[in-house]
């Protein structure tokens, strides 16, 4: 364990040395974000996942520094270029960037400019020029001509003097660090479209001509212009005023006037255009995406852990239907636990007779399966299904729920759907895929890769690692807090498990398909290659409702099965008298049972897990309804109130199903009567919402919709950014919201 990297990481998060130290341990011994947040409150200080995913990632990225660092050293020691002062140097370098400045004038490098100039032996020549104490630079680079090195006269030793020279201001430490700073503090983003590709670039029409403060551009933007130009559909520029960029070696290097300070003036301008300017717009470039990514990383993972933990309608017999017109409604019938019993398909859209033959066939179905509950997928056809299932008159008992089925299709083709359907197509596989959403969203997106899901923005434009990082931080993050039923849950939903893995979650359901469902926790310590380190990460997520043991069911860790046993004991009363009987669980003095090991936090989630074991933390499912008789986009009209569900949040708003087959977008400035900057301030995916229609694009399908009390008032907008020079007129919120449009439905 590094001592310095504990001590840093205190300082940088604020928090005690012994909290980092601890959770630095457990980490190194192959513990889990999960398991250390709910099962390692005394050793942590009680910190929260977001805190331990923190630490973890710094760690990384301090060992990733380390590594860069003893490479440096390596290179430099065998080059024979490593001094007491660089060593000390490159060992005190406190961040990447830092470092790589230290080791930019000694990297092996081509051959540049500057190089050649050296070689023709005019580096003296430079750094004479460069302390500006001669007057007559011509007298001094007289001595420097030389036509068998090349220097033909006095022009071509000024010229390779001030390569020299331009090569050493680019490499200063100073000037770098200095130059970062302008860089992104003052530099615009400006883009402009490429010679004619007006047409085929359509879609980036907003940036053919556009300019803001790359300090200022949300990330939309900025990965818009990024696309557009990996496209190459547009130039992109990102550069503070060139004055001023250039003013600033300029102080550092020029001392006064002079022919010497002319000289090393010019050097300075060249230095800035052909070597710095680019290298600072390079990084500046890579900072800015990497800001934008991040910011587009918070949107997509707090909307997939909406997602993944939107309330489940629980174990019921459902009747699902994936809908079609031509082709027909794939209809198939699960049990309670998601197994499905029967497939079949129903033609309700081609024809009387067709629609009659398939209400009876539903009625049927629903009789001899005892359906619970009816699940329609949200695509073509949707709601003209939703309208026949509801004319069949089923019942009120019988909920009908339009169900949200991006990704199923991606479900329906994936080895997962292949392994576990072998013998039917895609669309009963889409089918069941659709019940199992109703009865457990979380069980069933875990198969599904979350890109996949329809959630985010512009999630094939970040950083593809950081990506899959967060996401699965995400999922294991859900999949744990809910916890698993280990007798009924799939392989996919098992891997994600404290502890488990592709391989372990494998062998439990190879084990539990051989012998029969887990009667204990215990029992998991048969699986194969699941020792007692997986054993200890794992059994607390993984529950076995109406085991030998009632602790089986709960989150109570079968560490602490020793604890609840005392109590009840004290209490003279068994382990499931305690768990019901409030007033005996009132008698507990926890200080009595307070270790060297557990504390007071781990007895108090002990405490609630008696008191309501292996709750679900997900809210309660509630049947929610569209509009009546609005079933496509042809139906809507300015003005109209209709119920929704945010399907996704983005930097620049919320998009709404309504039921017409088209999301709607709520602009920023619709979401509420004050003024929003964040629309994750205002709504989260799968929020039930009221939204007005403010504007409907019939021939591109496009819907405008408000959350607004008064929508015809507009939002107070934002306090403008102060521009660096003056700019092309911004765009109006109209221009920003068919952008946002455009940016969405260009994606679909």
């Amino acid at each position: 364990m590094n001592t310095i990297h504990i001590e840093k990481i205190t300082r940088e998060m604020k928090l005690a040395v012994g909290q980092v130290r601890a959770v630095a341990g457990l980490f190194a011994e192959g513990a889990t974000i999960p398991f250390v947040a709910r099962y390692r409150k005394e050793a942590t200080g009680a910190l929260d996942e977001v805190a331990l995913a923190g630490i973890r990632d710094r760690l990384e990225q301090l060992e990733e520094l380390d590594k860069r660092r003893e490479a440096i050293l390596k290179s430099l020691e065998e080059r024979n270029l490593l001094s007491d002062e660089l060593k000390g140097k490159v060992t005190g370098a406190e961040n990447m960037t830092e470092l790589e400045d230290i080791y930019l004038p000694f990297r092996p490098k081509r051959r540049t400019r500057a190089t050649v100039a050296r070689e023709k032996g005019l580096e003296p020549l430079a750094l004479t020029l460069l302390a500006q104490e001669v007057a007559d630079v011509t007298t001094v680079a007289q001595a420097f001509v030389d036509a068998e090195k090349g220097v033909a006269d006095v022009a071509e030793a000024l010229e390779g003097a001030r390569d020299i020279i331009a090569e050493i201001v680019s490499q200063d430490t100073h000037v770098r660090a200095q130059m970062r700073t302008l860089f992104l503090d003052r530099s615009l983003c400006e883009s402009k479209v490429l010679k004619g590709k007006e047409e085929e670039g359509a879609k980036f029409k907003d940036y053919f001509d556009w300019r803001e403060p790359a300090a200022k551009a949300p990330s939309h933007r900025l990965l818009a212009m990024f696309r557009g130009e990996n496209d190459g559909f547009l130039s992109l520029q990102v550069a503070p005023p060139e004055e001023e960029a250039v003013s600033l070696p300029s102080s550092l290097f020029v001392k006064g006037k002079g022919a010497a300070a002319e000289q090393v003036t010019l050097a300075v301008q060249d230095s800035y255009k052909r070597l710095l300017g680019p290298s600072m717009e390079t990084e500046t470039r890579a900072e800015l995406k990497k800001r934008a990514d991040t910011e587009a990383l918070r949107v997509f993972t707090a909307n997939l852990r909406e997602l993944l933990l939107a309330p489940p309608l629980g174990h019921k017999n459902v009747l699902a239907l994936d809908p079609g017109f031509r082709t027909g409604c794939k209809l198939v019938c699960l049990d309670r636990q998601g197994k499905l019993l029967h497939d079949d398909v129903i033609y309700p859209h081609t024809g009387d007779r067709s629609a009659q033959e398939a209400g009876t066939k539903v009625k049927a179905l629903c009789a001899h399966f005892s359906i619970e509950a009816i699940a329609i997928g949200n695509g073509t056809a949707g709601r003209e299904t939703e309208a026949f299932v509801r004319a069949q008159n089923l019942g009120a008992s019988i909920p009908i729920v339009i169900v949200n089925e991006s990704g199923a299709s991606i479900y329906s083709a994936s080895e997962v759907a292949r392994e576990e359907f072998p013998t039917h197509d895609l669309t009963v596989r889409g089918a069941v895929s659709i019940g199992r959403r109703l009865m457990d969203p979380l069980a069933e997106l875990v198969k599904v890769d979350p890109k996949s899901i329809g959630v985010g923005q512009y999630q094939h434009d970040v950083d593809q690692t950081a990506l899959k990082r967060s996401l699965d931080d995400v999922v294991e993050s859900c999949v744990n807090g809910v916890g698993v039923d280990v007798n009924t849950a799939s392989k996919q939903l098992l891997m994600y498990v404290s502890g488990l893995g592709p391989q372990l979650a494998a062998n439990i359901v190879a084990l539990r398909n051989e012998n029969g469902p887990f009667n204990s926790r215990a029992q998991l310590k048969k699986v194969p290659r699941l020792g007692p380190k997986a054993f200890e990460q794992a059994a607390g997520f993984l529950r076995i409702p109406d085991g030998k043991n009632p602790l089986d069911a709960s989150a109570v860790h079968p560490e602490s099965y020793g604890i609840v046993e005392t109590m009840a004991k004290d209490l003279n009363c068994s382990i499931p008298d305690l768990m019901r009987d409030e007033a005996k669980r009132k008698q507990i003095q926890l200080d009595q049972y307070v270790t060297d090991k557990v504390g007071l936090p781990t007895l108090r989630d002990i405490m609630a897990e008696l008191a309501k074991p292996g709750r679900d933390p997900r809210q309660q499912f509630e049947v929610f309804s569209f509009g009546e008789n609005v079933n496509k986009v042809e139906d809507l009209h300015a003005g109209m109130k209709l119920p929704g569900i945010v399907t996704n949040v983005t930097a620049f708003g919320a998009f709404v199903d309504i039921g017409v087959h088209q999301d709607g977008l709520v602009h920023v400035s619709q979401l509420a009567d004050r003024f929003i900057k964040d629309p994750s301030e205002a709504v989260k995916v799968q929020q039930k919402v009221m939204v007005t229609v403010l504007e409907v694009d019939l021939p591109r399908k496009r819907i405008s919709l408000s959350m607004r009390s008064n929508p015809e008032q507009k939002s107070a907008p934002a306090p403008a950014p102060r521009a660096p020079r003056p700019e092309p007129k911004k765009a109006t919120a109209p221009e920003d919201f068919k952008k946002a449009l455009a940016e969405h439905f260009g994606r679909k």
